[in-house]
């Protein structure tokens, strides 16, 4: 009897796709199908693989979960992957291996859309403290003791040039022109999320793990934005608004009952978040092969992003009032 939709494999004998050996994607073969347990098929399936370009000796049974389909948008994620462990090997080498933003503008590893950016540029901004008498909670649920971050290593997202260089200009716009992006943003963080959650899920099947993941990805934004926003996101210049709008949402009427700071603000201050990705996976507590995956799927949402930039991140920054400039001015 032939196995229903539901539990039949979701590769074929003979099947081109790509699969992970560590960090990387290689275009690959199916050579056969098994059952991991005959006796319980909700076990599911794994497949022998063949490595094209790879002696037979390299032919391993794995599991689903590193295998993706052949098609046009996976294998430019494999191109980035490995475009993005070759600067890696490069940068440990010793040799320079500046973005082409980067280059443009004369800026080094201090510059913006760097994690490695000093605190001068980018101000630490919590929400006003609580009343007393309440307990203050962790302010990024997760994260580990500050003396285990050096223990950790860093976890590389892909970042397309596009949006190296947007944060550039973001930068800019920000630090020395003493603009703001709007709020609410025309496109807010949240429209962003779902739109692409639900481009995405199109190759995803229903119920399936890789369906789950994606929504897992994308709930863990969504918090992750929330709670990272004022504390490590914004620039000094920013304060301001920042406070405005945290007080209108904690008083949470009208238009703002139920609202969250990704329903007001921007993909551009969410490019920022996905900079600071590394260093907040880095102070996780996740394995290997949940960071590995969480890389894959912020890789592939950065790439989908940029090809999209008219739609979510041509906004005009604007220009604030005097009062704004007054109230923003070092103390």
């Amino acid at each position: 009897m032939a196995p229903s939709k539901a539990n039949a494999p979701e590769y074929s004998k003979d099947e081109k796709v790509l699969c992970f050996h560590l960090e990387l994607l290689y275009e690959a073969k199916v050579l056969d199908v098994k059952q991991k347990d005959p006796n319980d098929k909700g076990e599911g399936y794994l497949y022998k693989i063949h490595y094209k370009g790879w002696k037979n000796t390299w032919d391993d049974w794995v599991s689903q979960e590193r295998i993706r389909k052949l098609t046009d948008e996976n294998k430019e994620l494999a191109s980035n992957l490995r475009k993005d462990m070759d600067a890696q090997r490069r940068a440990a080498s010793g040799k320079p291996s500046l973005t082409s933003a980067s280059k443009k503008r004369g800026l080094g590893s201090d510059a913006p859309g760097s994690s490695a950016r000093g605190s001068e540029d980018r101000s630490s901004v919590a929400p006003p403290p609580p009343p007393r008498g309440t307990k203050r909670a962790r302010e990024i649920e997760g994260i580990d003791k500050e003396e285990d971050f050096m223990r950790r290593p860093a976890v590389k997202i892909f970042m397309p040039d596009a949006l190296k260089s947007i944060l550039v200009d973001d930068w800019e716009k920000v630090t020395k022109e003493n603009k703001v992006a709007p709020t609410p943003a025309p496109i807010s963080v949240t429209q962003f999320l779902n739109e692409y959650e639900e481009a995405e899920m199109v190759h995803r099947r229903p119920g399936s793990a890789d369906a789950d993941i994606l929504e897992e990805v994308i709930a863990g934004i969504k918090e992750y934005f929330n709670k990272a926003l004022g504390r490590i996101l914004l620039y000094k210049f920013e304060r301001n608004q920042f406070f405005e709008w945290h007080r209108q949402l904690e008083k949470g009427h009208g238009d703002y009952a139920g609202k969250t700071l990704c329903d007001i603000y921007g993909c551009e201050h969410l490019l920022r978040l996905f900079v600071s990705m590394p260093d907040l996976i880095a102070h996780t507590n996740m394995d290997a092969q949940a960071v590995s995956r969480l890389r894959e799927e912020l890789s592939k949402m950065t790439q989908w992003l940029a090809k999209r930039i008219e739609r979510y991140l041509s906004v005009d920054y604007e220009h604030v009032g005097q009062d704004y400039l007054e109230s923003a001015k070092p103390t």
